[in-house]
C-alpha cells in the first residue's frame, strides 16, 4: 500500500514472546494507518507469537511475517526486516515496538514530519514528549543516557535511543547497512549517528511513550550497561579520529 507523497510505507515490528500484544498492536496500526503495511520479524518466540503473526498475515494481505530461528537481538531483527523491505521496493521503512509503548495512533506525526527529513524519530525527550507509567529511576536512566550520547558522540538528537522511527529508503541505502554490527538496543543510536555522519537530516517529533502493561520488558540493567559501553567505545574512537584529522591539518 502507499501514502500520498511518500510512496509505499511499511513498519517493521520485531517480536520475541509478544503473544499477548501482537494482534492488539497490529490491529491498532492497521486501523490508524490503513495505507501502511506491516512486517513482523519473529525471532523464534516459544510462546506462539510466530503462529499469531501467521494468522494475521493470512487474514490481511498488508501483513507479512519473517521467521528467524534464533533470538539474535533487536538490531539483527531490524536489519533482516530492512533488507527484505528494501528488496520489496518500499519507499519508507519504519520501526515500532510490539508491546504498545509506541502508539500507532501517533504514527501520523512521524509521517507528516518526513516531508522535511531523511529520518524521523518519535521522541520522548523533546518539548511535548512524555513517558507514562515509568518509575523516576528509569526516566533518569534514559534522560542521562541520551545526554551522555549527545555529549560523547556530538550529535544534536535528544532521544537517540528511541525505537519509533521512519526512514526514507535512500537513507537506509546511504548509511551502508551491510557494515552495521550492532545487534542489541545500541543499534538505535548507531543508525541515527550514521544518518547524521552521512550529512542527512534527522527530525524529532514528540510522542507519549507508554510502558507496557502485558508481557515482560526486554530492557534490563545488563542491556543498558552494554549499550553504554558500546557508545563509550564509539565516542572515544570518534574523538581520537577528530584529533588525528586536526593534527594532519596543522601546518608544520
Amino acid at each position: 500500500m502507499s501514502i500520498d507523497g511518500l510512496g509505499r510505507v511499511v513498519v517493521v515490528i520485531p517480536t520475541y514472546n509478544e503473544a499477548l500484544n501482537l494482534a492488539w498492536i497490529v490491529e491498532r496500526l492497521r486501523r490508524a494507518q490503513p495505507g501502511v503495511d506491516v512486517l513482523v520479524v519473529d525471532d523464534g518466540s516459544p510462546d506462539g507469537t510466530g503462529r499469531i503473526a501467521d494468522d494475521l498475515a493470512a487474514a490481511d494481505p498488508a501483513v507479512t511475517v519473517l521467521h528467524r530461528t534464533t533470538k539474535a537481538g533487536l538490531g539483527a531483527a531490524y536489519l533482516h526486516g530492512f533488507s527484505v523491505a528494501l528488496a520489496a521496493g518500499y519507499d519508507v521503512i519504519g520501526e515500532m515496538d510490539a508491546d504498545g509503548s509506541h502508539q500507532p495512533e501517533q504514527l501520523s506525526r512521524l509521517i507528516d514530519a518526513l516531508a522535511g527529513a531523511d529520518l524521523v524519530i518519535g521522541s520522548r525527550w523533546v518539548p511535548g514528549g512524555s513517558v507514562t507509567n515509568w518509575p523516576l529511576s528509569r526516566e533518569l536512566l534514559s534522560r542521562g543516557g541520551n545526554l551522555y550520547v549527545r555529549l560523547l558522540l556530538g550529535i544534536p538528537v535528544r532521544d537517540a535511543t528511541a525505537g519509533f522511527r521512519l526512514f526514507r529508503r535512500a537513507t537506509l541505502e546511504k548509511i551502508d547497512l551491510d557494515t552495521v554490527k550492532s545487534t542489541g538496543y545500541v543499534f538505535q543510536t548507531d543508525l541515527v549517528t550514521r544518518t547524521l555522519r552521512a550529512g542527512l537530516s534527522v527530525r524529532e517529533v514528540p510522542i507519549e511513550f507508554v510502558e507496557r502493561v502485558r508481557g515482560d520488558s526486554k530492557m534490563t540493567g545488563s542491556v543498558a550497561t552494554e549499550s553504554l559501553k558500546r557508545i563509550t567505545q564509539w565516542g572515544l574512537r570518534e574523538r581520537r579520529d577528530q584529533l588525528r584529522r586536526a593534527w594532519r591539518r596543522t601546518p608544520s
